[in-house]
């Protein structure tokens, strides 16, 4: 097993993914590390697989993987999440809003905790955080009232879900995302419910993040996925009703991580 997979989901990323692989690559030349990034393409229109494949010579092991056409971010990350093979597998957005270097941040935070957490995910709504560049009113209006709506829903205690910066164990991801169906934005929220749910430890920690003028995220994104929120809350249900009655809290290891 690797000691950590980089999962980028990019749709028409051609003119920013060089940036965040030249600053993952910056980052991976300065650690002694078994690494893996794989970008998965999810359907673009424009270069986003040329410019990515481009970067190949920078890294130990660049795979670039492509949707015949675009399912949706959630898609893209579970199909990342469940190719990676690292014992810890990061997943960030193509715009580099949130800098691969937080990734130290978040494991640092991880290893003062008792028991190591299996998901270690970036907040911008905990202490010490920050945020460079703010989202225009609207946005950000639209989002706390989200994550208001998210917290009484699905994961109480949880204060940012939808921050693009999340790390699971080998373990973790495998047992987590291959029970995952959410193709949209509320992807995440499906995902750290069924962390939740199986027993997994969720880590909130704070980091530096920057709104980009030109996010893939519209406004009317928000509606559809607090309308997806309601949807993922009775499939999460069902699917930890299952686990439950199969006698197994927590997914085994043998059973889903691959060497």
């Amino acid at each position: 097993m690797r000691d950590l997979s980089i999962i980028i989901p990019a749709y028409n990323e051609a003119e920013r993914i060089g940036e965040t692989l030249e600053s993952i690559a910056a980052y991976l030349s300065e650690r002694d590390l078994d690494d893996e990034v794989i970008v998965v393409d999810d359907g673009s229109s424009d270069d986003t697989i040329v410019v990515a494949q481009s970067y190949a010579p920078l890294f130990r092991r660049l795979i670039v993987l492509q949707s015949v056409r675009n399912l949706g971010k959630g898609h893209a990350v579970r199909k990342g999440m469940l190719t990676g093979t690292g014992r810890h597998r990061l997943f960030l957005d193509a715009d580099n809003s949130t800098d691969v270097r937080e990734f130290d941040r978040l494991m640092a935070a991880a290893a003062k905790e008792p028991i190591e957490p299996a998901v270690v995910i970036g907040s911008v709504a905990v202490d010490g955080s920050a945020v460079t560049v703010t989202q225009p009113g609207i946005r950000s209006r639209l989002g706390r009232l989200g994550n208001q709506f998210i917290q009484r829903m699905v994961l109480p205690g949880i204060h940012d879900t939808q921050r693009g910066f999340k790390v699971f164990t080998g373990e973790a991801s495998d047992a987590v995302f291959r029970r995952c169906n959410s193709n949209g934005w509320a992807f995440d929220v499906e995902a750290l419910a069924l962390a939740q749910g199986l027993g997994y430890h969720v880590l909130e920690v704070p980091i530096t993040w920057e709104h980009r003028d030109d996010s893939r995220v519209r406004p009317g994104a928000y509606v559809l996925a607090l309308l997806d929120v309601v949807r993922i809350k009775v499939s999460v249900d069902k699917e930890l009703e299952s686990v439950k009655q199969s006698g197994s809290a927590i997914a085994s290891k043998d059973d889903f991580v691959r060497g």
